[in-house]
């Protein structure tokens, strides 16, 4: 197995205590399905800064900014992606960037 840190970008906000209630329920249903293939089911995250070559910071969350992530056991890319479609983020209009984690 590999690991993939899937990393959230966008998605819309709960709009009720009974909207934020479903999409917990949602996610919490989606990290049980995949069971011991959850290595850090992560968490939201808030804006970004972006640091340049020079040291310039943009305080702006860049121009994909991230919402979250979580890192995800998976037998190769196609299962990594085959796993991401399944995730609550896409039914808030976000996506999801995959990438395998390279061991050093």
């Amino acid at each position: 197995m590999t690991k993939f840190l899937f990393v959230y970008h966008g998605g819309s906000m709960p709009q009720s205590e009974e909207e934020g209630a479903k999409v917990m329920k949602a996610w919490t249903d989606w990290f049980a399905g995949l069971g011991a293939a959850v290595v850090d089911g992560g968490a939201p995250v808030g804006k970004s800064q972006t640091i340049s070559p020079g040291g310039s910071v943009a305080n702006d969350g860049g121009a994909n900014p991230a919402s979250g992530y979580s890192v995800i056991d998976a037998k190769d890319p196609a299962d990594a992606a085959r796993i991401a479609k399944g995730c609550p983020i896409l039914d808030a209009g976000g996506s999801i960037e995959v990438a395998p984690i390279i061991q050093m």
